[in-house]
């Protein structure tokens, strides 16, 4: 991997949606306005406070992933990745250089929900504000790789959109969100176990709870960062530079 390589593109990826202020507002602010909207469904600071932080890894997630996906997707499709492909650049070069980009864009993402759900809202948590905020980075990291990934198996746009129900609606629905994992039946369980964002809300609801920093919480935030490189890997080896 070349690095003046990976941060030109990152720098191309940037400057691009900076001129998209539509996509900008869908990055940064959609998930803010959830959580706003989520306060005030409940209208209980306490149910607020406990579901709130899983949300915030949750939101990003699905986000980065459908706006990775299909910008990625784009870049194919208009040929752009064809016309890089023919300059001195690697897969991998191509793939972190988004995923540096989108992580940069993810950062002001999480920064602008968590002014806003601590300092508005009112949400607090046992544990440390600076690991939940650690934790929805690589939430949102997580969702914009495996959108990069799964990018390279869809031939339209549209159908990188069929993806979100497909690899995101299964983990929300089993990372522990609406019921706890303990109680759901055995055979799912296991199938959450082996689903990456079951470990970032593990780590959200772990920090939630207690302010130690225990050895559970760090093997969460070690799986989730260790999928985040896996998923990058399978987009490296999976990328096609052309669209057929």
């Amino acid at each position: 991997m070349n690095l003046s390589v990976t941060r030109a593109t990152a720098l191309r990826v940037i400057t691009q949606l900076r001129h998209d202020p539509r996509t900008i507002g869908m990055l940064v602010l959609v998930p803010t306005v959830l959580l706003v909207l989520l306060r005030y469904v409940f209208n209980q600071q306490q149910t607020f406070n406990r579901i709130a932080p899983m949300l915030l890894g949750l939101f990003p997630f699905i986000v980065m992933f459908l706006v990775a996906s299909v910008g990625t997707l784009r870049e194919r499709r208009s040929g752009t990745l064809e016309r890089l492909m023919t300059m001195p650049m690697g897969k991998l070069d191509f793939l972190v250089g988004y995923g540096v980009a989108f992580g940069l864009i993810a950062m002001v993402q999480v920064a602008v929900v968590a002014t806003v759900s601590f300092s508005l809202l009112g949400l607090t948590v046992a544990g440390d504000l600076w690991l939940l905020i650690l934790v929805t980075i690589l939430s949102a990291l997580l969702g914009t790789t495996l959108g990069l990934a799964v990018s390279a198996f869809a031939r339209s746009e549209f159908q990188a959109v069929q993806f979100l129900p497909v690899f995101v609606l299964p983990q929300a629905l089993l990372c522990g969100l609406f019921a706890p994992r303990e109680e759901m039946a055995r055979w799912l369980q296991i199938i959450s176990d082996v689903l990456p964002l079951t470990y970032a809300v593990d780590a959200t609801v772990r920090i939630t709870r207690s302010s130690a920093v225990s050895s559970e919480l760090v093997k969460d935030l070690g799986i989730t960062a260790g999928c985040i490189l896996l998923a990058l890997t399978l987009g490296a080896t999976t990328l096609r530079r052309r669209t057929e």
